[in-house]
């Protein structure tokens, strides 16, 4: 058995104990990113966290569900990449030799692998297994509320630095309330509209459906006291914030 991590990126004590876990994670974690901050190992143990709480709830098995919630960033694919909607499926496909080495048998290592496989928002893939319907909802709870807020733009400054120079805004339509393209590799809060306010109505357990009302909720009320500000800084002169490259 791996000897426990200490410090906030370690395991739950109650999964810690569990001896597969326990190794698992011990693979994991020296592979996930420690500069991306959306994705990183603190976003990691929020999903496996909220595995373990939604497991009896959609009849998943809790040990496989907190593995799948490990396991299912191990590939960093940058947002703006052609490549995205595959990080699911190369997560997936690097899963299974961790999954092996932390002592799990071949039906249980194809249940994560396959729960893995149709994480990805981008590649559109159904959750068809219990276990998929958990990792899903754990994922995406993950991506919005505040939580969901500060990630959003830990990947827009990820992009910027990238490629080009973004903002948190679109100078003259910042709540994207225009029928302008959306475009969310340059705005970072266009990526609300095009993605994070819908995941709360696609949540499969009621648990999770509950929490994902009250984030977007947040979220909601962070568009108004942002709209507020904003009007505040017009009456000014005040320019916005833009990110820099």
């Amino acid at each position: 058995m791996a000897p426990p991590l200490p410090g906030p990126l370690a395991l739950p004590p109650a999964r810690a104990a569990q001896p597969r876990l326990a190794a698992l994670w011990a693979q994991v974690l020296p592979a996930l990113p420690t500069t991306e901050l959306a994705h990183d190992a603190a976003h990691v143990l929020r999903v496996v966290r909220w595995c373990a709480r939604l497991a009896p709830e959609l009849g998943a098995d809790p040990e496989l569900a907190v593995a799948a919630g490990m396991v299912h960033d191990l590939v960093a694919v940058p947002k703006d990449s052609p490549l995205r909607s595959t990080a699911s499926l190369l997560s997936a496909a690097t899963a299974g030799p961790l999954l092996t080495a932390a002592g799990f048998e071949t039906p249980a290592q194809l249940a994560v692998v396959a729960a893995v496989r149709s994480c990805s928002w981008s590649a559109g893939h159904p959750a068809d297994s219990p276990l998929a319907r958990v990792l899903q909802d754990a994922d995406r709870l993950d991506a919005i509320g505040v939580v969901g807020a500060f990630r959003n733009i830990a990947v827009a400054q990820d992009m910027g630095a990238r490629s080009q120079r973004g903002a948190f805004f679109h100078p003259t339509d910042p709540l994207a309330q225009s029928d302008r393209e959306l475009d969310d590799r340059r705005w970072a809060l266009d990526h609300w509209r095009v993605k994070l306010l819908g995941l709360a109505a696609g949540m499969h357990s009621a648990t999770a459906r509950r929490e994902a009302a009250r984030r977007k909720a947040h979220m909601l009320l962070l568009l108004d006291m942002l709209e507020h500000e904003l009007s505040a800084a017009a009456r000014t002169g005040a320019g916005q914030a833009t990110m820099p490259a």
